[in-house]
C-alpha cells in the first residue's frame, strides 16, 4: 500500500514533484493521470491502494488577487453539483507557508475546458478562487481518505495562457511544485485520521464519508 498518492495531470508536473522527493521515499507514489476530466476519471477508476491522496499541478486563477507562482490549497473542490471538502487545508497551507511558498486557501473548481475571458469573472463571482480540469473526478474517488488539492497558479485574468507573463511564471511554478512534495509527505504522515472529506450536494445536504 502507498502511504501517499500524488496525482498530476502532466509529465512536467510529475517530474517537478518527483525531483523534490527523497529517492528513498517509498511511501509516496507519483502518478500521471493525463489532462482533462475524462482522463482523470479513467485514472480514478484504477488507482492503487493508498492512505492519502493529493492532486497537485498547475492551475488558473479566477480570483484577480492571485498571481503566477502563488500556491492555492483547496479548502473545497467543486465538480458539477458536488462539493468535496478538504478538511486539512489550513494546516497544510501553514506548512507550505513555512516552507517559504506564497500560499492561500480557497475554493477550487474543476471544469471540462480551459477558462478564459469573461468566464473567469463569472466563476469568481460564484465563489471559486482557481480552476483546474482534473481534481474533481479524483476527489470523487477518494472514498473518505484524506484529500489535498494543491494548485500552483500559472495564468490569471491579467496574464492569460500563452502570454509572456505565463511563460515567465511557468518557471517559478515548476520550482514551487518541487518544494511541495516534501511538505505533502509530512502532511500525509501526520494527518489526523478523523480529518476526512465530505460531499456536499447542491441542495445543501452534506454526507461525511
Amino acid at each position: 500500500m502507498t502511504g501517499l498518492l500524488i496525482c498530476t495531470a502532466l509529465g512536467i508536473e510529475a517530474r517537478a514533484v518527483q525531483r523534490g522527493l527523497a529517492a528513498a521515499c517509498k511511501e509516496v507514489q507519483v502518478m500521471r493521470t493525463g489532462p482533462g476530466p475524462r482522463r482523470a476519471a479513467r485514472a480514478a477508476a484504477d488507482l492503487p491502494v493508498y492512505g492519502a491522496l493529493a492532486v497537485v499541478g498547475f492551475g488558473g486563477a479566477l480570483d484577480p488577487s492571485l498571481r503566477p507562482g502563488d500556491v492555492l490549497v483547496a479548502s473545497e473542490v467543486r465538480f458539477g453539483d458536488r462539493v468535496f471538502a478538504c478538511a486539512s487545508a489550513p494546516p497544510l497551507a501553514e506548512e507550505l507557508a513555512r516552507a517559504g511558498l506564497p500560499v492561500r486557501t480557497g475554493r477550487l473548481l474543476t471544469c471540462d475546458h480551459v477558462v478564459t475571458g469573461v468566464e473567469r469573472a463569472r466563476l469568481a463571482a460564484g465563489g471559486a478562487h482557481a480552476v483546474d480540469m482534473e481534481t474533481g473526478p479524483l476527489a470523487a474517488a477518494s472514498a473518505g481518505r484524506p484529500l489535498a488539492a494543491v494548485r500552483v497558479i500559472v495564468d490569471t485574468p491579467d496574464a492569460p495562457l500563452l502570454s509572456l507573463a505565463t511563460l515567465r511564471g511557468g518557471t517559478s511554478a515548476r520550482r514551487a511544485l518541487g518544494r511541495i512534495g516534501p511538505v505533502l509527505t509530512r502532511w500525509a504522515a501526520g494527518i489526523d485520521p478523523r480529518m476526512v472529506r465530505g460531499i456536499r450536494f447542491s441542495d445543501g445536504k452534506e454526507v461525511l464519508l
